[in-house]
C-alpha cells in the first residue's frame, strides 16, 4: 500500500455515520483483503435480510444501494481517494444480491455465491470491467459490484435450477 493510500485510510473516522457505514462497519479497515473480509462480513446481515418477505428484501437491498452511493461517494471525498479499498459497503449490496438467488439457503449455496461473487469482483469481466472504468462518483464505487452480484445470482440462479450440485 503506498502511503497516500495509507494516509487515506486514517482519514476514516469510524465516529462518522457514513465512515463507518462506507467501511461495513468497520470490516474495510481490515489490513488485508478488505474486499473478501467486507463480503464475509455481510453475510451475518444477510442471515437477518432473508427472514424478510422477498419483496422486504429486495426494498432494503435498493435503499442499502441508493444510501451507499451518496456515503461511498462522501467517503471517498473526505480520503481524497476515489475507490479505497476500506471502503466495503459495495461488497455488502454486491452479496446481498448474489445471495438473493441461492436456490436453498443453505452454507454451501453461500459459500459457492461468496466464492463466485470474488471472484467477479476481483476479476472483474466484462461488463463489470466497464462499469468500473466509465462510472465515476458513489455510484462507480457501487455499480461494478451491483453488477457481479447479479452476473453471480444468474450464474447461482441457473446452476440450483438447472444443474443441482448440492
Amino acid at each position: 500500500m503506498t502511503m497516500d493510500m495509507l494516509a487515506a485510510k486514517w482519514r476514516i473516522n469510524l465516529s462518522n455515520p457514513w465512515h463507518l457505514l462506507a467501511t461495513g462497519f468497520g470490516s474495510g479497515m481490515f489490513p488485508w483483503m478488505p474486499g473478501t473480509v467486507g463480503s464475509l462480513a455481510a453475510i451475518p446481515f444477510w442471515c437477518l435480510l432473508v427472514l424478510l418477505p422477498w419483496q422486504l428484501y429486495s426494498l432494503a437491498v435498493m435503499f442499502s444501494l441508493c444510501l451507499g452511493v451518496y456515503f461511498c461517494h462522501q467517503t471517498a471525498r473526505d480520503m481524497g481517494v476515489h475507490d479505497h479499498g476500506c471502503i466495503v459497503w459495495d461488497e455488502f449490496v454486491g452479496m446481498w444480491i448474489t445471495l438473493m438467488a441461492l436456490p436453498v439457503n443453505d452454507w454451501q449455496w453461500v459459500l459457492a455465491g461468496f466464492l463466485l461473487f470474488r471472484l467477479l469482483d476481483i476479476w472483474k469481466p466484462w461488463p463489470i470491467r466497464w462499469f468500473d472504468r466509465k462510472v465515476h462518483g458513489g455510484m462507480g464505487i457501487i455499480i461494478d459490484d451491483v453488477v457481479a452480484g447479479i452476473i453471480a445470482a444468474g450464474v447461482l440462479y441457473w446452476v440450483g435450477h438447472h444443474w443441482p450440485l448440492f
